[in-house]
């Protein structure tokens, strides 16, 4: 994969609206290299950030580094927080416990999932029916958008003039989980540069560290609340890490970090000490919706109503999610995927997190036919369902 120096990164941090009389916003230290801190995502009640007219990081009015501040390079803060012990690194709570909607998953849910991912022997017999459209990826034309699905939660989105990863993961098999079922739908090799990266929470088929470790140091990488110092002692030093609704940009691109119903855990002393969530990627010309890994909630709406002239394309969990009475807090199922879709605003939904690795009870390819299903039933246009083959591409017109 080649390498070039990469777009003007900044951060946008704004203040929370409708809580601010009740929860003051906590202090704001500089971040890293090329990262500025901006402004919050605003809340529907008082303002709206419409598709398509997103401001860009040249009209934000940063002022610069304060009187005292370490010298920061690009890095341009919204305002002057008091010194940090490390430059780079926010102040965070003990956990995020607090945030979850539903119990963390009981020790018989966790054998559970051991069970169904890497100790019975899965029923593969139909992995020769997942489709693979293997190949070199798509010519960008104009100020169209492409998306490929790689498999499972990454995704390559080439929008606003950069090739951003979802969650990437290109390993043969992940800790405690049987060996992939299709191979990436990309390979390493022929990606183009990647300007950014985005992920949704520290589980291991999301956070992949051999992936990690292939990149560039220099790579931006956008992360939940928490997760900054996991990349950082691994030699990243362009980490940015947000809370729900606070936005950052990549270039023009602006990447609103937003709420999911699930939980994080990588370690058994490090349940919910980070955050998780989803991804709103939006150029001047496409929004996309990167949901990450949930269960279905209150939350989908909360996210449709910050987005009133809706979002293009929604990239929506499909799997993972049988037998029901342990995935149902945390995964949410085909049809559950399409009424999500329908609450963010979405007008197209693309299919994910099925037919790479056995995670859970149903058959392998249950996912994306109850994924159609449910669309037909939804009385949405066919056309307008993206049930991708593994490495397929398609085109965002603006």
């Amino acid at each position: 994969m080649s390498q070039t120096s990469h777009p003007e990164t900044s951060i946008s941090v704004p203040g929370t609206p409708d809580v601010s009389e009740r929860i003051p916003a906590p202090e704001r230290v500089p971040t890293p290299e090329r990262v500025s801190v901006l402004e919050r995502v605003p809340t529907p009640e008082r303002i709206s950030v419409p598709a398509g007219s997103l401001p860009s990081p040249s009209g934000s009015g940063l002022p610069p580094a304060g009187p005292g501040l370490p010298p920061q390079g690009r890095i341009r803060p919204a305002r002057r927080p008091a010194p940090p012990d490390e430059p780079g690194e926010r102040s965070w709570p003990g956990g995020f416990r607090d945030r979850l909607t539903t119990p963390l998953p009981a020790f018989q849910e966790l054998v559970t999932t051991l069970w169904h991912g890497g100790l019975r022997r899965p029923r593969i017999e139909d992995a020769g029916r997942i489709p693979v459209r293997r190949g070199a990826l798509p010519p960008v034309v104009g100020t169209d958008a492409v998306v490929t699905w790689v498999g499972h939660a990454t995704y390559v989105l080439q929008i606003g003039g950069l090739t951003v990863l979802t969650d990437p993961v290109w390993s043969r098999r992940i800790p405690g989980i049987r060996p992939r079922l299709t191979p990436p739908g990309v390979e390493w090799a022929d990606l183009p540069p990647v300007d950014a990266v985005v992920i949704s929470h520290n589980h291991y088929d999301h956070l992949d560290a051999p992936t990690v470790r292939r990149l560039p140091r220099s790579t931006p990488i956008l992360v939940p609340a928490g997760l900054r110092s996991w990349f950082t002692r691994r030699g990243f030093h362009d980490v940015v890490e947000l809370d729900w609704w606070e936005s950052a940009y990549v270039g023009d691109v602006r990447f609103d970090f937003v709420p999911a119903h699930h939980w994080s855990r990588r370690a058994p002393w490090d349940t919910c000490k980070t955050l998780w969530g989803g991804w709103v990627v939006a150029s001047a010309d496409q929004t996309i919706y990167f949901a990450g890994d949930t269960g279905y909630g209150e939350r989908f709406a909360q996210i449709g109503a910050r987005y009133p002239e809706g979002i293009d394309l929604a990239l929506m969990p499909v799997g993972a999610f049988e037998p029901r009475w342990y995935t149902k807090a945390s995964h949410v199922d085909p049809e559950e995927a399409v009424q999500a879709c329908r609450d963010v605003g979405a007008r197209r939904m693309a299919t994910m997190h099925w037919g790479t690795f056995v995670l859970s009870g149903e058959p392998l390819l249950a996912p994306v036919e109850q994924a159609r299903a449910a669309w037909e039933a939804a009385g949405r246009d066919r056309a307008d369902l993206w049930d991708l083959a593994v490495g397929e591409s398609r085109v965002l017109s603006t």
